[in-house]
């Protein structure tokens, strides 16, 4: 009885020590194609989770530039390397995944950069609350 009485007050301890959970990331799906992001108005919560996954449905190249954003951002440092003065260049027909959590309350501007997309309308906004 005693062996019993032992053993099951660890288990107990263990089940009263639990870890809290975390919040999973949210993802947030932005297509780039020709001309514009879809949506081009992201809205975050300030401190959450999130991947941000990023889909060329073009047939040519595209990059999501939000420079302040992205320094603002706690961006996964594995993620970091994606991210190139202050954007990630989207290959088309590819996705990238840019796990991070949203920075301080604010309007981050956003754009691609490659020749005439932005004068053709391929910018947007990162509201963060």
């Amino acid at each position: 009885m005693r062996t019993a009485i032992f053993l099951t007050l660890p288990l107990g301890l263990l089940a009263a020590t639990s870890v809290p959970a975390q919040t999973p990331a949210t993802a947030i799906n932005v297509q780039l194609s020709n001309y514009k992001f879809a949506p081009n108005s992201i809205v975050l919560d300030h401190g959450q989770p999130y991947v941000l996954r990023l889909t060329n449905v073009a047939d040519g190249g595209h990059d999501f530039v939000a420079e302040s954003f992205f320094d603002a951002a706690n961006v996964e440092s594995a993620d970091r390397k994606s991210i190139i003065e202050g954007g990630i260049e989207v290959p088309a027909g590819k996705t990238v995944e840019i796990h991070l959590t949203a920075p301080a309350a604010g309007s981050y501007k956003l754009k691609c950069s490659h020749a005439f997309h932005k004068m053709f309308g391929m910018s947007g906004t990162i509201v963060v609350r």
